[in-house]
């Protein structure tokens, strides 16, 4: 129902402050937002599940790059709820000054799993008499050491699982406040819980496995004896950082970029352009986290179900951590802060989410003269825009480096603790690895999709594929030794759909037609690929229908302001189908035009006894580096960090 009544008055008397139109809401307009959606007639017992920035037209951020702020232009909000009641959804629009706009209930979609209703179905699960008497066949008798953990329940076309919302419900046990619960694995037990109902429908016990005895702690009393040679590392600028944050407009060498936040996607860039000869020259509009799923091996009935989509089903903003001085950030750092919404549509203010500072990043460029010795050596450093998401048992971290060169890389870190489960005595398990006696790590996939809203110079760009082939031996190859790099451009939807191509050194460009550089070719943006994977479920498994995004590791669509998450609005338990690949079977044309391109990349994971019991840091990203973009090395003004040393006269 699509609501177009009069606007409400509610929030006309209260003062506008200027903001930049993409800075994320404050907690004062989060609390607005939510007193005009309470007060609509239309609003009944619902839960608040998300209440976010409605990010303005591209003109607008435009204009204010250009020097007119705007500071006129609406701020408004996107909210969605969920009618417990009926288990609808509903979608709202409210405008900062006029209070709600439109409001929209849909009755065929599931909402991300708010914090609440999680703890409420672990609750109504460690109290259930079936799952009580699963836990005293195990020797359980203590209910207060059993810890649950809530899961989405996935989408696996069960017909009287269609029509709840759900959860699955996984038990560990903690033998003391504080011990780590992922060592304690209460294999062969799930329960399957209604989160709008508050029921427990059903508790399966498929057989008792032995819980494995061993501790999983990692605190330094934990560990033993800590090591007692590292000597200090002190990293100081005695004159500060050298970038400015303007609000939240960052500046640093020749960048210029907008660091912004969603409950959904966490840290987002917007706005993101280099300063050359005077001009603020564009890279990309927005750059964030669309999606991403996590795909475990293991088909036993307790772990089968495990795909967590953990942008789209439990929001990577909401589970951004605190991040601390000398700890997740070195240096003189200079933090931003986040605020999301609780169920109740209260702001939740999360200190320190995002971290900004900049680094040294090694050997910039260097050549000295064998003969002489005479050369010269810059060294390089970065600006890094980072954040950590902990969802469950596993924390990431999202970083964005900027480089003096003109290259913007982002890497993600993964760490945390791995998902286990329990194999009986003697035995190995077929799916994953033994890491302590009696526990199993599951072998399992990450993958990740980035959407790049691109604007390489200018709003309408396109994208050539460049891979390189080896010559024939022949008259125009007598030594055997001639290859060459070859391109096309990827006119439509369906030719964007492509892999990563190692044996062709594959890697896309994303051009601007209408600008060329000095030598005649178009300026452009290298999509340089690092790690990735393709993925091991079978093509029709319930985890590639709906997180089709995997199939392919580049994707290239015409812009527009709907199409934000790779696997559509609302992954939680849907059959699959939406976002990229429903989008991409219209074949729209993606040359010269405002386009966007979409890049997903997977990490493998087989675990490793070195990885328990806490995971040391994997680390995959990608590049994009100009090609063109520049009339030569845009470093080349860098100056030498130690004068009488790196230039001129030898090392």
């Amino acid at each position: 129902m699509l609501y177009s009544g009069p606007k409400q008055a509610i929030l006309r008397k209260m003062p506008l402050t200027p903001f930049h139109p993409l800075d994320p809401l404050t907690a004062d307009e989060i609390e607005r937002v939510a007193a005009a959606v309470r007060a609509h007639p239309e609003f009944g017992a619902q839960r608040f599940i998300t209440i976010e920035l409605r990010e303005p037209d591209k003109e607008t951020a435009r204009a204010w790059d250009e020097g007119a702020p705007g500071a006129a232009a609406p701020r408004e909000a996107d909210v969605v709820l969920l009618d417990r009641a009926d288990g609808s959804t509903h979608e709202v629009t409210v405008d900062l000054r006029d209070g709600v706009t439109e409001w929209r209930r849909r009755d065929d979609v599931q909402p991300m799993a708010v914090v609440a209703e999680l703890m409420e179905a672990e609750e109504l699960i460690r109290a259930n008499p079936d799952f009580q008497a699963a836990m005293r066949r195990r020797g359980i008798e203590d209910f207060s050491t059993v810890q649950v953990d809530a899961w989405p329940a996935g989408h696996f076309g069960i017909p009287e699982e269609s029509e709840r919302r759900l959860a699955r419900g996984l038990a560990f046990v903690r033998p003391q406040p504080g011990d780590s619960e992922w060592a304690h694995p209460v294999d062969g037990v799930i329960a399957l819980v209604d989160l709008n109902r508050l029921e427990v429908l059903r508790v399966d016990d498929h057989g008792v496995v032995p819980i494995p005895p061993e501790s999983g702690n990692f605190a330094p009393e934990d560990v033993g004896p800590l090591r007692d040679d590292l000597k200090p590392i002190s990293i100081t600028q005695p004159e500060g950082p050298s970038f400015t944050l303007d609000g939240r407009v960052l500046r640093w060498q020749r960048w210029q970029l907008h660091v912004g936040f969603s409950a959904r996607e966490g840290l987002v860039l917007h706005r993101v352009g280099y300063r050359d000869e005077g001009r603020l020259r564009p890279v990309l509009h927005r750059a964030s986290l669309s999606e991403m799923v996590v795909p475990y091996g293991d088909p036993s009935p307790t772990h089968y179900f495990k795909n967590a989509f953990d942008a789209g089903e439990n929001g990577v903003g909401i589970s951004a951590a605190s991040l601390a001085l000398g700890c997740d950030c070195v240096g003189e750092i200079r933090y931003l802060d986040a605020t999301v919404s609780d169920a109740a549509g209260a702001p939740v203010h999360i200190p320190n989410a995002i971290c900004i500072h900049e680094e040294d990043a090694g050997v910039l460029w260097r050549h000295m003269d064998w003969r002489d010795g005479r050369g010269e050596v810059r060294r390089g450093r970065r600006l890094v825009v980072s954040s950590f998401a902990a969802i469950g048992n596993y924390d990431y971290g999202f970083f964005w480096y900027l480089h003096q060169d003109g290259t913007i890389a982002h890497e993600i870190k993964l760490t945390g603790v791995l998902s286990t489960g329990a194999v009986a005595p003697g035995e190995r398990p077929a799916h994953g690895v033994l890491v302590a006696p009696g526990l199993n790590a599951m072998i399992h996939q990450h993958f990740f999709n980035y959407r790049l809203d691109m604007e390489v110079d200018g709003p309408e760009n396109a994208v050539d594929e460049v891979w390189t082939e080896s010559l024939p031996p022949g008259e125009g190859n007598p030594h055997g030794n001639a290859f060459a790099a070859h391109r096309r451009r990827l006119a439509t939807e369906s030719e964007a759909r492509r892999r990563v191509d190692p044996a062709s050194a594959r890697w896309w460009e994303i051009v601007n037609p209408a600008v060329r550089h000095r030598l005649g070719e178009p300026v452009a943006y290298r999509l340089v690929p690092g790690e990735n994977a393709t993925p091991f479920a079978q093509p029709d498994a319930p985890v590639r229908r709906r997180a089709a995004f995997i199939d392919h590791h580049l994707w290239v669509t015409p812009y527009d302001s709907g199409e934000r998450f790779a696997a559509g609005d609302y992954p939680n338990q849907h059959a699959g189908g939406s976002g990229l690949p429903e989008w991409t079977a219209r074949d729209r044309p993606v040359e010269d035009r405002d386009i966007v391109v979409w890049y997903t990349l997977g990490h493998h994971h087989v675990p490793r006894p070195e990885d328990w019991p806490v995971m040391p840091v994997a680390t995959i990203g990608f590049q994009l580096k100009p090609v063109g973009f520049f009339e030569r090395n845009p470093s080349l003004d860098v100056p030498p960090p130690v004068p009488d040393h790196c230039h001129q006269g030898g090392s």
